[in-house]
């Protein structure tokens, strides 16, 4: 019973740090937004929003956490291609998660961090346009927990 609690404890951190993630991203994105900026194909020149800028570092850092959580409580141990091949449907699912997880985290990181270093102090200049990176990374941010949630469910399942 008290596994139970705790997985189900587990599984809303999981939710409530990439929830939160996204929801972030996605204000940072509205933040980025108010300031002027003047646009002519795809350069832009825009001031850099410093609210957008923290709550994008914000979204980062809570999106990394819920990577993690949902990693290292998953605990699948399957590593090699062999033991992939001869490893049960449930446990060849949660390595499918596993993957789905690690590439939405990539995307939704990398974006956040693009969004979220065009807001710098020091970008106060003329350059590529980097619109709805932080709203993408928001919105993979909410993609993640659905994935490492259901990794987490097939990997402790699968033990």
């Amino acid at each position: 019973m008290a596994s139970k609690a705790l997985g189900l404890l587990v599984c809303a951190l999981i939710l409530a740090l990439d929830i939160v993630a996204g929801i972030l991203g996605i204000k940072a994105e509205a933040e980025q937004d108010k300031e002027k900026h003047l646009r002519l194909w795809l350069f832009e020149c825009k001031e850099p929003s410093h609210e957008a800028f923290m709550l994008g570092a914000a979204a980062i850092g809570i999106l990394v956490i819920a990577h993690l959580v949902a990693n290292l409580l998953g605990g699948c141990s399957v590593c090699a291609t062999d033991e992939i091949k001869n490893a049960s449907t449930r446990k060849q699912i949660a390595i499918a998660f596993l993957a789905f997880t690690w590439i939405i985290f990539a995307v939704g990181l990398g974006t956040l961090v693009i969004g979220t270093m065009a807001n710098r102090k020091s970008r106060a200049s003329c350059g590529m346009s980097h619109h709805n990176f932080l709203s993408i990374g928001g919105i993979a941010s909410f993609v993640h927990g659905a994935f490492a949630l259901g990794y987490y469910v097939t990997a402790t399942m699968a033990t």
